[in-house]
Parts: structure tokens; C-alpha cells; sequence
């Protein structure tokens, strides 16, 4: 059986690497074309074209998966939040519910990751009190 540290590595490395690989796909649209996702109200009230704006969600995914691999503490709150955002965009799109369903659940284990990383000598991890 997986001790505690060991599932808290899994979920570490993949909130980590996950977002990268899907902030890098921002760029090249090889997994799919990302800009579909974004609920067409809100592409008239983006101050820039939607395919710019979904490369700047590119570089903020990266950059959250960085910090989940450096600091799975606050990384995790980062990447909880920021699927929690995803999935209501969705939802109040009304496409692709099972995409913000499936958003949901990750936030949820994220949420997860925080509540299994020791928090830094001397610190409390205000997430397990």
C-alpha cells in the first residue's frame, strides 16, 4: 500500500506537470483547439483576440505548475482555484459540462494535495486546522 508521503509525491508531480503540458499546449493547440473553450460572451469582453488571451492563460498555467513542483503548499491552493475558475466558466457557458465536472473533481484533489504536504519546519499549515 502507498504511505501518505508517496500519494502526496503523485499528486505533486502531477499538478505540477499537468498544467505545464497544458499551458505549453496553449501555444500549439495540439491537444485541441483551446480558444472553443472559452464561453463566447466572454470573448466579446476580452481586451485582446481570444487566441492571445489563451496564450497568457498558457503562461499562467506554467507558472502554476512550477509552483506546485516548488511549493506544493501554496501551488496546490493555485491550481484548485484556478480549475475551480475553469469549471465555473464552463458551466455558465454551457458546454462542455463534463470538462467542468471532470475540473471539479481535479480541484478537489488538489485540495487533496494541500491537506497530505507538511507544512515548512516551524509553520503551520493553515489548511489542516
Amino acid at each position: 500500500m502507498a504511505t501518505t508521503n508517496q500519494i502526496q509525491q503523485t499528486l505533486k508531480f502531477t499538478f505540477g506537470i499537468v498544467p505545464i503540458v497544458a499551458g505549453l499546449d496553449k501555444f500549439t493547440n495540439l491537444l485541441t483547439n483551446w480558444v472553443d473553450y472559452l464561453n463566447p460572451g466572454l470573448k466579446g469582453m476580452l481586451p485582446v483576440d481570444a487566441l492571445v488571451f489563451m496564450k497568457i492563460v498558457g503562461v499562467i498555467e506554467i507558472v502554476a505548475g512550477i509552483i506546485v513542483l516548488v511549493r506544493p503548499l501554496i501551488g496546490g491552493y493555485i491550481v484548485m482555484l484556478w480549475l475551480i475558475c475553469i469549471a465555473l466558466q464552463l458551466i455558465v457557458s454551457g458546454h462542455y459540462l463534463d470538462v467542468a465536472v471532470r475540473d471539479l473533481v481535479m480541484a478537489v484533489s488538489a485540495y487533496t494535495l494541500v491537506q497530505l504536504t507538511p507544512a515548512p519546519a516551524g509553520k503551520t499549515n493553515f489548511a489542516t486546522r
